[in-house]
């Protein structure tokens, strides 16, 4: 039996490019995505999402006018939008972009080498509330993690032993059904915790969690 329809919205500077991710996003009918919109540019996106408020949003990094960066920030900042994830699909992988996604509150970041296969994972994971990250950018953020001194984030204070456990898991990237199997949890009271979390850490985002735990050196 088919999932439930995920919609999304397309934000990239080239028709092209948008036309081949559309059809690739939606060329399996057993597997119903669906794009409700596409925008050129970060201020249209922005405006789309406002206005169709999609399941998730795939965002170019470099656009002209408003960039991805800038839009991201935008629809984070916006209550409207709350509970949209925010995928970066772009070629670029340099450091300083990909930590500069996570921190304006991308849920994932992906390149575009990745097979049509994974795309469809991603958003449908992006949909559950998962964090989604290419395995090449995973890898970096554990190199920088691991070659970094942790410091420490008063924050984590916050949380509680049980809290803190789940973040963990969730920093080494394991989604809510595999931290329940592993905890003795449900996936509802696991989806709980990381909510809490979220907020106790004021955080965006759950890759915005992997970053903290990451630079706590936690994970």
């Amino acid at each position: 039996m088919p999932e439930h329809t995920v919609r999304v919205v397309l934000a990239d500077d080239q028709p092209l490019i948008r036309a081949g991710i559309a059809a690739l996003l939606t060329g399996d009918p057993g597997d119903p995505i669906e794009v409700v919109g596409e925008a050129g540019d970060g201020a249209a996106a922005v405006a789309l999402v406002r206005t169709e408020r999609p399941d998730v949003v795939l965002m170019d990094l470099r656009m002209p006018g408003t960039d991805g960066l800038a839009a991201t920030r935008a629809i984070r900042s916006d209550p409207v939008c709350a509970g949209i994830a925010i995928l970066m699909l772009t070629t670029f992988d340099s450091d300083p972009e990909i930590t500069g996604a996570l921190r304006v509150g991308a849920d994932g970041y992906l390149l575009k080498d990745l097979t049509p296969e994974r795309l469809r994972a991603s958003v449908r994971a992006a949909a559950r509330g998962e964090p989604v990250l290419a395995p090449d950018v995973a890898r970096r953020l554990m190199a920088h993690a691991a070659t970094s001194a942790p410091r420490p984030d008063q924050r984590l204070d916050r949380l509680t032993a049980r809290e803190l456990e789940v973040l963990c898991e969730v920093a080494r990237g394991d989604d809510n059904p595999r931290i329940a199997r592993t905890l003795y949890l449900s996936p509802e009271t696991v989806r709980t915790y990381v909510s809490r979390i979220l907020t106790k850490l004021d955080a965006r985002s759950r890759a915005d969690l992997v970053a903290i735990a990451h630079r706590a050196g936690l994970g």
